[in-house]
């Protein structure tokens, strides 16, 4: 540590966000963030701001989630606290840099004139936002491993599978993945970290990777979906659905108990034999 302290574990369990300072440890080399293409405008405040103003009162008098999909663009607003707390995002095109940052001023009248065109009521309730931030939507390819060369340090959530917004998932997956961690560590005993940490990795592999396909594939339809409209094209229902139902019915300690058998049979033999298949290749990236 900074202050000189030495601290002895088993295994370091590395949940540190999407700007993991482990996630280089674990790997080896620098992960730099691409650009998605995409950012989202976000502002957040009290829903009394709004309630005297009937064209977007009804989104503060009750909780709400409602969205507005347009080309290229989409709009999420969440009402919390029976009305009290209020916020939108805003994801539009953005190709100006990929600078990661959580606290970026976003420009209110570049925000107006995307939703010119837009719902009046929900435009009104963005027209009378005073300030919002502009998130920089940076993408980042799967990483071949979760675990260090030592078997030690895992990394956990955003630090090895981050999420797009329109996922919706990353902090449940967070949770599944931790769940799975500590019931692995359970089975091995403390005397297997390595077959506990590189088990846990291979059985949440592709579970997450689904989950993180599921949001590029509603955005790119939701962003995509009145294009033809012009054209004369009626708009297909199922084109603007959540398709995350296969998600929910899913009990992530109860598969690890089930799958640990062969699993960890086939992460013994590569750890016997010195050679961890990765998780994710570079042939898989092209």
């Amino acid at each position: 540590m900074e202050s000189g302290e030495i601290f002895e574990a088993d295994v370091i369990v590395a949940a540190d966000g999407i700007k993991s300072l482990a996630r280089e440890l674990v790997l080896g080399f620098d992960d730099k963030p691409k650009s998605s293409g995409y950012a989202c405008f976000r502002a957040f405040f009290k829903g009394s701001h709004l309630k005297e103003d009937p064209m977007c009162r009804e989104f503060v008098s009750k909780e709400c989630v409602n969205v507005w999909i347009g080309n290229d663009v989409h709009l999420v607003q969440n009402t919390l606290r029976d009305g009290e707390e209020f916020n939108w995002i805003l994801t539009h095109k953005d190709t100006a840099d990929i600078k990661e940052s959580w606290f970026q001023p976003g420009d209110m009248d570049e925000v107006r004139k995307i939703m010119q065109t837009c719902d009046p009521r929900i435009a009104a309730a963005v027209n009378k936002t005073k300030e919002c931030l502009d998130w920089k939507i940076c993408y980042r390819d799967p990483i071949p491993t979760w675990v260090s060369k030592s078997h030690k340090v895992v990394l956990l959530g955003d630090s090895c599978h981050p999420h797009l917004p329109t996922s919706a998932q990353g902090a449940s997956q967070a949770i599944e993945s931790a769940a799975v961690l500590a019931e692995c560590l359970k089975l091995a005993g403390p005397a297997d970290v390595p077959l506990a940490t590189r088990t846990y990795e291979k059985l949440r592999f592709a579970r997450v990777r689904q989950s993180q396909r599921n949001g590029e594939d509603l955005r790119d339809r939701w962003h995509n979906v009145l294009k033809d409209v012009a054209e004369g094209i009626e708009v297909d229902p199922e084109d603007v659905k959540i398709k995350n139902r296969w998600l929910y019915d899913f009990d992530a300690e109860a598969d690890t108990r089930n799958r640990w058998n062969q699993v960890s049979s086939e992460v013994q033999k590569e750890l016997n034999e010195g050679r961890i298949k990765p998780l994710f290749s570079q042939e898989q990236r092209g």
